[in-house]
């Protein structure tokens, strides 16, 4: 089965909009963990406009699932992930002004810092993930520096999804992932995921996580977080279903 990671980013947003201590992070995390999803994804960004330092060792210390870490390589940041020992980072690329990640990492001009963090990692028993960019030598270069998976970013593909070039990167995400794993590299795959766009992504190649956020968070409104879990999760599984019966 394909794993579910559900990024709770934007429970901390609503709080911290306040400054108060409502909605509660971890109680959001539980209700994750309740409808099924397999990893909990946090992105504890430079500027802490969402996720804090305390939410992290908190979530580390009582969730039942797996803790994924999403953070940018910055000195400060890999020292607490060192402390935390999540199970997974996910190293992305980030700008202060952005409003969410807008592309992948730079593997070739990070190379160096990349090296040193992994090293890092891997004495603490830490998994390394690549949030890049689906091209062959992206890939290659991960696969290269020794990193455990890789995690496409579908933007592109979200975002041309109601166009007919939505094909176009689709078929990228589809090589992207085939060489990935021809290279020995978890394959996963997040950002701008939905409750339609998700169906096609479940066919990539040895596809082995998603990790989806915003459009989880946005349907909870609506009709709450447990069934918005449950609802992205069977379709998910119905779609993964499909393809191993073809």
């Amino acid at each position: 089965m394909i794993r579910l990671g559900v990024n709770i980013d934007h429970v901390a947003t609503l709080r911290q909009a306040r400054g108060e201590r409502e909605p509660n992070v971890f109680e959001a995390a539980c209700m994750v963990e309740d409808a099924g999803a397999d990893n909990i994804t946090v992105h504890l960004r430079e500027d802490r406009r969402h996720i804090q330092d305390y939410d992290v060792y908190y979530l580390k210390r009582n969730i039942r699932t797996h803790l994924n870490l999403e953070m940018a390589l910055s000195k400060e940041i890999i020292a607490i992930a060192l402390k935390v020992v999540p199970a997974q980072v996910t190293l992305v690329p980030e700008k202060r002004q952005e409003l969410t990640t807008e592309g992948g990492l730079d593997v070739i001009k990070e190379q160096a810092k990349i090296e040193r963090a992994l090293s890092q990692f891997k004495k603490k028993g830490i998994k390394v993930s690549l949030f890049i960019n689906p091209t062959g030598l992206c890939i290659k270069k991960a696969a290269a520096i020794g990193v455990d998976a890789i995690e496409l970013h579908t933007g592109r593909y979200a975002e041309s999804f109601a166009k007919v070039k939505y094909k176009f990167q689709l078929e990228k995400l589809h090589c992207a992932a085939q060489l990935a794993n021809q290279l020995g590299l978890g394959v996963h795959a997040g950002h701008g995921l939905n409750y339609e766009n998700i169906k096609p992504v479940c066919a990539l190649p040895s596809l082995r996580e998603v990790n989806i956020g915003h459009s989880i968070i946005s349907k909870a409104v609506f009709i709450g977080l447990f069934d918005a879990i449950k609802k992205i999760k069977n379709i998910i599984a119905c779609e993964y279903s499909l393809c191993q019966s073809q």
